[in-house]
């Protein structure tokens, strides 16, 4: 994420300027992306969603925003805890996100779900660069948080198996 807020803040983490420099570059990109997922892509399937299955569909998407949520802060909190600055804003979020546009051409549970999931597969692999790139770097706290959280979401504890046993479902 190319920006302009290159002023690090002093911190007692124990890691070179320029490591912690390079992390913030991959976390802002994945804060963007957490809350795209979060506060437009899911909510809009939230609010939209209409068919037989109605009400379970609209409780799960709830749900998988409020566990989003959780992880917003974690990153947001790791980036300033590195000394830089947590963008955003829901203007850098639609900007730097690396989701496609979500689709709103149909309200039919089982679309939200197919796009859901579809974007759900780009996010965990976003994550798994980001992984990558924090352990080169040698941390290992924003590796591990990261690690757990894409755990979550690819094993279905969290979420994605109540999406796959729906879209059977349906």
């Amino acid at each position: 994420m190319n920006n302009n807020h290159r002023c690090f803040y002093s911190t007692h983490i124990d890691l070179l300027l320029e490591f912690r420099t390079q992390i913030v570059e991959v976390l802002n990109p994945t804060l963007a992306t957490t809350l795209d997922k979060k506060k437009n892509q899911v909510k809009q399937a939230h609010w939209n969603v209409k068919g037989i299955n109605f009400y379970q569909l609209h409780e799960l998407f709830d749900a998988i925003a409020s566990e989003l949520e959780r992880y917003i802060d974690l990153f947001a909190e790791r980036i300033t805890a590195l000394g830089g600055v947590a963008l955003g804003t829901a203007r850098i979020a639609a900007q730097y996100s690396t989701l496609p546009e979500y689709p709103l051409e149909n309200s039919e549970g089982k679309y939200h779900l197919q796009a859901l999931a579809e974007r759900l597969a780009i996010y965990a692999m976003s994550l798994r660069e980001s992984i990558d790139v924090t352990v080169d770097l040698g941390d290992a706290d924003t590796s591990e948080s990261t690690r757990k959280f894409r755990g979550r979401l690819t094993r279905g504890c969290g979420f994605s198996m109540p999406i796959c046993k729906l879209k059977k479902k349906l």
